[in-house]
């Protein structure tokens, strides 16, 4: 396809100490995919803090939700994004992060490159950021996180095994055909993928675009990154 509009989709729960950066890194994104329009909606779930407030401050589409489910909260921003940018018809790319994650000034730039070379849907990777108080954990992580990765000066691309909510993208056609998220309260995005994979939607693993996102051992979502690095310190 050939992106007419891009969206970027941002769930959150309680992130009013990370958004600002998340949506300063979004921006930046945008500026660099320019003269390609880009929505930013982000999804405050069950907030009670200022995460809506700052979110709208920092020029996104707020969508409130309560379910306290990610991938509830996922699809109503996605739902949001596609219903602003019906006009730009079956030209619109859906790009998935985090609010407690930054994004590099690439991220949507590359993703529309793959999807004008015919992919419905890109898969990212990540890096581990504020790692200084988990350095142990960080170190273990990585290790395994890597061990597929070709060995450097090979010229081999990485088609890595990995999926995040946080470092990923496809097209709306592509999104609607397979019914979107689901209403799961972890998982969300692998079960979108899985069903992606099934209908045969061609799919790009790439790490071109890495997302950083925080090292916490206490997160949002169960069964999450969060519990993973508690599970491996």
């Amino acid at each position: 396809m050939i992106p007419a509009a891009l969206a970027v989709v941002v769930p959150a729960h309680n992130e009013e100490r990370r958004i600002g950066a998340c949506l300063r890194s979004v921006h930046r994104a945008a500026a660099r995919a320019a003269p390609l329009p880009v929505l930013v909606v982000v999804a405050a779930d069950a907030c009670t803090d200022a995460t809506a407030t700052l979110a709208a401050d920092g020029g996104a589409e707020v969508v409130k939700t309560l379910g306290r489910n990610v991938g509830a909260a996922r699809a109503a921003a996605a739902g949001r994004a596609m219903e602003l940018l019906a006009d730009t018809g079956s030209g619109v790319w859906l790009a998935m992060t985090d609010a407690d994650s930054t994004v590099p000034e690439s991220w949507l730039t590359h993703q529309a490159a793959l999807a004008r070379h015919g992919h419905d849907a890109v898969l990212g990777t990540i890096r581990l950021a504020e790692t200084s108080p988990n350095s142990l954990v960080a170190a273990r992580h990585d290790a395994d996180y890597f061990r597929t990765r070709p060995p450097a000066g090979t010229g081999t691309a990485w088609e890595h095994p990995h999926v995040h909510g946080a470092n990923m993208g496809l097209s709306a056609a592509a999104y609607r055909q397979v019914g979107g998220f689901a209403a799961l309260p972890t998982g969300e995005d692998r079960d979108l993928v899985r069903r992606l994979m099934a209908s045969g939607h061609r799919i790009a693993r790439t790490d071109r675009h890495p997302v950083h996102t925080a090292a916490r051992l206490r997160g949002r979502a169960p069964g999450g990154l969060a519990d993973l690095l508690a599970a491996t310190r």
